[in-house]
C-alpha cells in the first residue's frame, strides 16, 4: 500500500469545457445564474433558441445581471437599465444624452464560449481558442428523460473520486433494490485509455447490482470518465440503450454540482419516471451524506491512503489532471497517463 493525499489545493483546470447547466433551465425569456470554478456565470436563451453566457456582473455598479430580466435577445441590468447583447457588447444606456461623449463599443461584459450537445450546455473557461475535441465524448444526441442535480460540500477532487469509487457501494449505497453488504465478492474488469479518461471496457454488469435487471434481456455495460470530471455509463440491452450522464462540475474551493441525467430508449421506462426520480435522489443524496462526513475528517489535513486495485482509478484520476495542466503549461499535447490492463477488487 502506498500513502498519498490527492490534490486538494483550489486549482481548477482551464482551457477545459465545464458542464454548467441541464439546457432545459434556461428557456426562452428567462436567466439562470451559476458560479464554475469561482466565476459568476449567467446563462440566457436568444428567441431563435440559441443559448449564450456572460460574466454575471454589470461593469457598472457590479450588481449581478442575472438579477435583470431579458428583453428580447438582450439581458438588462436591474440598477439602471444598462443592456447587454449575446457577445457581451453594451447596447444601451439608458441615463445618457448624448452630450457626454460615452463610446458604448468600449463597454462590454465578457462573454463565455458555450455549446449545447445532447440537453446540456457546456461553458469554455480559459484563454485558449475552444476546442470543441475536448467536449465531453457522449453516445446519445437525445434529450434526457430524467434530471437531477446536487450540490457537495466539498471540493471537485473528493466529489470526482468519490463517485468513482469502485468498493464503496456495498456500505454507501446498501439497498434491497441496488445490493447488500452480504453481496460483496470479488470482481475483475478491464480497462484502457479514452478521450481524455479512462474506460472500463464493455461488460456485463455485476450480478449484485439488481437495478440492472428491469432492462431486461442480457445488458452490456462500458463506463467511461472524462476530464474535467465527466462519467458516461453506456448500457445497451437488444435493441435499447440507457445512458447515465454525471457531470461534475466545481462551484468554488468548497463546493461542486454534481447533475446526474438518464437518457433511455425504452418507451415503458418512462412510464417509471415518477417511481426512479427519488431511487435517483436517494443514491446521490448518499454520495452526499458520505461527503459530508468526509469532510469533518479532512478538516484536520490528514495524509489519505490510496490502494491497489480499488483506488487506481483515483490515481488515474489525479494523473491525468496532473498531465492536462502540466500540457496546457509547456504549450504541448496532452499524453494519456493510463495504460490498458485488469483492475480486481471486492466489492
Amino acid at each position: 500500500m502506498s500513502m498519498t493525499k490527492p490534490a486538494t489545493d483550489p486549482v481548477f483546470l482551464r482551457n477545459i469545457w465545464y458542464h454548467a447547466a441541464p439546457a432545459s433551465d434556461v428557456p426562452v425569456g428567462r436567466i439562470k445564474a451559476v458560479v464554475i470554478c469561482g466565476e459568476p456565470v449567467m446563462l440566457a436563451r436568444q428567441t431563435d433558441g440559441t443559448a449564450y453566457a456572460l460574466r454575471d456582473i454589470c461593469p457598472h455598479r457590479g450588481i449581478p445581471l442575472s438579477d435583470g430580466r431579458m428583453v428580447g435577445d438582450e439581458v438588462e441590468c436591474c440598477y439602471h437599465g444598462w443592456k447587454f447583447n449575446q457577445s457581451g457588447a453594451c447596447t444601451c444606456i439608458p441615463s445618457l444624452t448624448g452630450h457626454e461623449g460615452q463610446d458604448l463599443s468600449r463597454v462590454r461584459v465578457k462573454h463565455y464560449p458555450l455549446v449545447e450537445r445532447a440537453g446540456q450546455l457546456f461553458v469554455w473557461l480559459g484563454e485558449h481558442t475552444p476546442d470543441e475535441s475536448l467536449l465531453p465524448d457522449m453516445p446519445t444526441q437525445a434529450l434526457p428523460n430524467l434530471t437531477e442535480s446536487m450540490e457537495f460540500p466539498c471540493f471537485i477532487d473528493h466529489a470526482v473520486i468519490g463517485l468513482m469509487d469502485p468498493a464503496h457501494g456495498p456500505f454507501v449505497h446498501q439497498s434491497w433494490y441496488w445490493r447488500s453488504g452480504k453481496s460483496i465478492h470479488e470482481k475483475a474488469k478491464a480497462f484502457g485509455p479514452s478521450a481524455y479518461g479512462f474506460a472500463m471496457l464493455r461488460h456485463k454488469p455485476s450480478k449484485n447490482s439488481r437495478a440492472y435487471k428491469i432492462l431486461g434481456g442480457t445488458p452490456e455495460t462500458e463506463i467511461r470518465f472524462q476530464l474535467p470530471g465527466v462519467r458516461i455509463e453506456h448500457i445497451v440491452a437488444g435493441k435499447h440503450q440507457l445512458v447515465n450522464l454525471t457531470f461534475v462540475t466545481p462551484i468554488d474551493e468548497k463546493r461542486t454540482r454534481i447533475t446526474h441525467s438518464i437518457y433511455w430508449t425504452m418507451p415503458w421506462l418512462s412510464l417509471l419516471k415518477p417511481i426512479l426520480r427519488p431511487y435517483v435522489k436517494t443514491f446521490l443524496g448518499q454520495d452526499k451524506r458520505v461527503v459530508v462526513q468526509q469532510q469533518r475528517g479532512l478538516a484536520f489535513d490528514p495524509s489519505l491512503m490510496l490502494i491497489k486495485d480499488a483506488d487506481t482509478m483515483a490515481r488515474w484520476y489525479m494523473q491525468l489532471k496532473n498531465e492536462f495542466a502540466r500540457a496546457q503549461a509547456e504549450n504541448r499535447p496532452f499524453e494519456n497517463p493510463v495504460r490498458e490492463q485488469v483492475l480486481r477488487w471486492r466489492s
